[in-house]
């Protein structure tokens, strides 16, 4: 079985949607797409994923299903009730003298590098920000419904394994976004999630393409063959976008802080 995660093109946040830059980019990948072999494809219910996929949709003829657990990963951190996370998201806004509800993975390196919990498979589900947040829980939703996906196509997870109860070569694209996708890997791989959200920075209509390889009659595990693609950007003359990035020194005020 082969799995396409698709990140979304340049995004416009405020209206959910692709800036032109992120049109640009959809557009090449669509010329990509006959190539890629997609399969079946299904996608995020946010608009910026909804129309990175349209033009590849539109040249293949296909369409395209909405699984709502595709959507970004919504956790959110509550540092009410713990005001020493603030060390973790200094970016955090108050009203009313309150913190705002807060993104519970995108936390300065500063502090989850300083904490070793949140680096392993099991024991980041311990943290402070998974006690003060809804992280366990939606990440438990997303890879039960993940799980539930698989089983359906022949691969049913037992372990830190898939047991084949099906051979399956099918192609299966996931139009989506970058933190979700970094769930999804971390499930598959069985690594903490909060190692690949700050390891890898997946580029706007990046393609990463994982395999399954059943060298045991019967036990599968899926590959990574290619992570954040996006070699047609190149070849079309179109610079990666800068999101999902941070500033690479500080003193470059142009770049995203």
């Amino acid at each position: 079985m082969r799995i396409l995660l698709i990140r979304h093109g340049d995004p416009d946040y405020v209206n959910d949607t692709l800036t032109e830059k992120g049109r640009r980019e959809a557009a090449l990948l669509a010329k990509r797409a006959v190539s890629m072999n997609m399969g079946e494809c299904y996608k995020s219910p946010l608009g910026r994923a909804k129309d990175t996929a349209a033009p590849c949709l539109e040249v293949t003829g296909k369409t395209a299903e909405i699984l709502d657990w595709l959507q970004e990963f919504p956790a959110q951190v509550d540092l009410n009730k713990n005001p020493e996370l603030e060390k973790a998201y200094p970016d955090v806004k108050k009203e009313g003298g309150y913190f705002l509800p807060r993104i519970a993975w995108d936390m300065v390196p500063g502090y989850w590098t300083e904490h070793e919990a949140y680096m392993d498979k099991n024991t980041w589900r311990e943290t402070e920000v998974a006690k003060n947040s809804d992280l366990v829980e939606v990440y438990d939703h997303v890879i039960e419904e993940f799980d539930r996906f698989l089983a359906e196509h022949g691969y049913v997870r037992e372990g830190a394994h898939y047991r084949v109860e099906k051979e399956s070569d099918e192609t299966v694209t996931f139009f989506c976004h970058f933190g979700i996708s970094c769930v999804l890997l971390s499930h598959l791989w069985n690594v903490s999630p909060f190692v690949l959200w700050h390891c890898l920075a997946l580029a706007p209509t990046s393609v990463t393409e994982v395999v399954t390889e059943e060298r045991e009659q019967g036990t599968a595990y899926f590959r990574g063959l290619k992570v954040g693609d996006i070699s047609y950007l190149y070849a079309g003359g179109e610079e990666p976008s800068f999101a999902a990035r941070f500033c690479e020194i500080y003193s470059n005020k142009e770049q995203r802080h």
